[in-house]
C-alpha cells in the first residue's frame, strides 16, 4: 500500500469462497455531500480537541470532516455491514461477500476497495494470547522510574492529573477488578472504553498485554507499586485481534486514533507493531519504513499532526535476520518510537534499531524494557521484557510534563525530551537520542528562559511569512523550511540592515500542511512549527 491516494483496485484472497464474508476497506473519492462544515467544527470535534489544535497552531481541514453519511447509507443499501469510518483517510471498514464488491465498486463516490481480513467480525470467544515470560515475584518500580527522573516528577506532584491518555492494545483483562486500578474508577478517570475488533464497550477480556502496559503508567498501591502517571485520565481501546494478524488491525488503530482525537486526548500510547501478517501478501518490507506507506504509520503521523503526543514501541526485531529495524508505526513522522535498555542503560539485544527507509534515526528515545516491573491479569506483580514496556515509561514522563507545562505544544514537548536526553549531542540508530529525564527537561527549559529574540507571524500563514529579529543589525540570517519528512523546501539567507525590520519569506510554492522553520542567526537559532494554509 502506498502513502498516496488509494487506487481503485479490488484485492481478493486466493481460494476464498465467493459466498464467504470478509472485511474490506472502501475508500471514497471526496467528501462532497457532507452536512458538516469547517465553520462549525464543534459539531464533530470536542472542545478539548479544538483547544489542543489551538495550542499547537493546527488548522482544521477537510481531512477532519466526517465521512458523508449518504455514502454510508448507500453502502448499507447495497447490503453490506459498515463497521467504522476514517475521517483522515476518507474510508470505511465494511463486511461483505466478494460477490457484492462489483456493485460497491460501481458506486460513483467509491475510489477503491481493498481486502484487509478474511471471515466475519470476531466477537466473543477470541483466542487469548499466552502469558509473556516473566518472574512472578514482587519487584519495586523505583528503578524504572528513577531512570527517567519520574520519581522526582511524582514528588513534585505531577502525576498526570487532567491529562487524557488513550491506550491501544489487545485487551485489558483484570483492570476493572484489580485493586491496583481501583483509584481510576473511584475517581471516574476511565473516560472511555471501546473494542474496535468486536464493536463493543467491553475491553476487560481477551488478553492482559494492555493490562501490563497500563499498569506501568496507571497502576498504584501504596508502598507496593507505583506507575509513572497514576493521576491521568485513561481511554482504553482494543485494536489488536490476538487470534490473527491482518491489516484490518492497522485500520482499527486508525479508527481508535480518530476517536481519541475527537475526544481531545493529549497522548496516545500504543505498544503494537506490524510488519508480517497471516497473509504474506500483506507483509511489509524494510523499504516501506518511510512513515507514509504502512496504514498504521500514516495514522500515527496524522494524529501527531493534530497535536497529539504519540508514543509507540520501536519493536522487538533487533535480533531478527533480514529485518532488525523498527516496525510500523515506529517509522511514523513526528512521533516518539521507544526502544529498550537494561538496568545499566545498555541496549537490549532484541530492541529494534534504525534508520528508517528515508534516513531518519530511530528509535527516538529509550527506557527500561528488560525486566520492567508490571502487573498481570491475576494481580501478580511481575516483570516482563520488550519495547512494549519501555514505551509506557516514556509516555509517563510525557504525561507529567504536559501537566507541568500545560501550554506547551507537541513540538515543544517532543523537542525538549529529545534535546535533553542522554545522547542528544550524538543520536544514533541504536538508542536514538537516548534516555530522557524529567530533571534534564526542566534544565532545558530553564536555559531557554531569555527574551525570545526571534518571532514569526502569522501562524498559520498564507502566502507570506514574516520573521522579526530583535537586536539584529548588519547580520546574515538563514531561513530553512523543511517538511515533516525533513526535506528542505526553502533555504535562503537574508541580511538585516535595519533593526526590527521583518524578514519576509515567500510561501506561495508550498502546499498547505505542516512545516518546520529554522531561523539561524549568529548567536541564536529557533525551530518553529508552521502551518501553511
Amino acid at each position: 500500500m502506498g502513502g498516496g491516494r488509494l487506487t481503485a483496485v479490488l484485492l481478493f484472497l486466493a481460494g476464498i469462497s465467493w459466498s464467504q464474508q470478509n472485511r474490506y476497506i472502501v475508500s471514497f473519492t471526496s467528501k462532497q455531500g457532507t452536512p458538516f462544515s469547517l465553520q462549525e467544527p464543534a459539531r464533530f470535534l470536542s472542545a478539548k480537541a479544538l483547544q489542543r489544535r489551538d495550542r499547537n497552531g493546527v488548522a482544521i481541514t477537510t481531512a477532519d470532516l466526517p465521512v458523508p453519511p449518504i455514502f454510508l447509507s448507500q453502502l448499507r443499501a447495497a447490503g453490506v455491514e459498515v463497521y467504522h469510518t476514517s475521517r483522515w483517510l476518507n474510508a470505511a471498514l465494511i463486511q461483505a461477500q466478494p460477490s457484492q464488491l462489483p456493485a460497491i465498486q460501481a458506486l460513483p463516490f467509491v475510489a477503491g476497495v481493498r481486502f484487509v481480513a478474511p471471515g466475519r467480525r470476531l466477537t466473543a470467544g477470541r483466542r487469548q494470547a499466552k502469558d509473556r515470560a516473566g518472574e512472578d515475584t514482587p519487584a519495586a518500580t523505583r528503578n524504572q522510574l528513577q531512570m527517567l527522573g519520574i520519581t522526582n516528577m511524582l514528588v513534585d506532584g505531577f502525576t498526570g492529573q487532567g491529562v487524557d491518555v488513550a491506550v491501544f492494545d489487545s485487551g485489558f483483562d483484570g483492570v476493572a477488578t484489580l485493586s491496583f486500578f481501583q483509584h481510576l474508577y473511584s475517581g471516574s478517570r476511565v473516560k472511555d472504553t471501546y473494542d474496535f475488533v468486536a464493536r463493543s464497550n467491553s475491553v476487560y477480556q481477551y488478553d492482559d498485554h494492555g493490562t501490563e502496559v497500563l499498569s506501568i503508567m496507571a497502576g498504584f498501591s501504596p508502598a507496593v507499586f507505583t506507575g509513572g502517571a497514576p493521576g491521568a485520565n485513561y481511554f482504553l481501546y482494543v485494536t489488536e485481534d490476538v487470534s490473527s494478524e491482518y491489516r484490518v488491525e492497522e485500520w482499527n488503530w486508525l479508527f481508535a486514533a480518530e476517536r481519541a482525537d475527537s475526544a481531545g486526548v493529549h497522548v496516545i500510547v500504543a505498544s503494537l507493531g506490524y510488519n508480517t501478517f497471516d497473509d504474506s501478501a500483506m507483509n511489509y518490507t524494510t523499504a516501506d519504513l518511510n512513515g507514509t506507506t504502512a496504514v498504521v504509520s500514516r495514522a500515527a503521523t496524522e494524529a501527531a499532526r493534530r497535536g497529539i503526543v504519540v508514543v509507540t514501541s520501536a519493536g522487538n526485531e533487533g535480533n531478527v535476520p533480514g529485518w532488525r529495524l523498527v516496525t510500523p508505526p515506529g517509522d511514523a513522522i513526528g512521533t516518539m518510537a521507544v526502544g529498550s535498555v537494561t538496568t545499566n542503560g545498555i541496549r537490549s539485544s532484541f530492541s529494534s534499531i534504525g534508520p528508517t527507509a528515508d534516513g531518519r534515526p530511530k528509535p527516538d528515545l529509550v527506557a527500561l524494557g528488560s525486566g520492567t516491573t508490571l502487573i498481570r491479569r491475576n494481580g501478580t506483580i511481575s516483570t516482563g521484557s520488550g519495547t512494549s514496556y519501555a514505551a509506557p515509561l516514556v509516555a509517563s514522563l510525557a504525561i507529567g510534563l504536559i501537566q507541568k507545562y500545560p501550554d506547551l505544544s507537541l513540538d515543544g514537548l517532543r523537542n525538549a525530551m529529545l534535546q535533553s536526553a542522554s545522547q542528544a549531542s550524538a543520536p544514533d540508530n541504536l538508542l536514538g537520542f537516548g534516555i530522557p529525564n524529567y530533571l534534564k527537561v526542566i534544565d532545558f527549559f530553564e536555559s531557554k528562559k531569555i527574551d525570545d529574540p526571534i518571532e514569526i507571524y502569522p501562524n498559520p500563514a498564507g502566502e507570506v511569512l514574516s520573521i522579526r529579529i530583535q537586536n539584529g543589525l548588519q547580520e546574515d540570517i538563514r531561513v530553512v523550511v523543511t517538511d515533516l519528512a525533513g526535506r528542505v523546501q526553502i533555504n535562503q539567507v537574508v541580511k538585516i540592515t535595519r533593526q526590527y525590520d521583518p524578514i519576509e519569506v515567500d510561501l506561495t510554492k508550498l502546499a498547505g500542511g505542516i512545516y518546520f522553520v529554522n531561523v539561524k542567526r549568529t548567536a541564536h537559532s529557533k525551530l518553529i512549527r508552521l502551518v501553511k494554509q
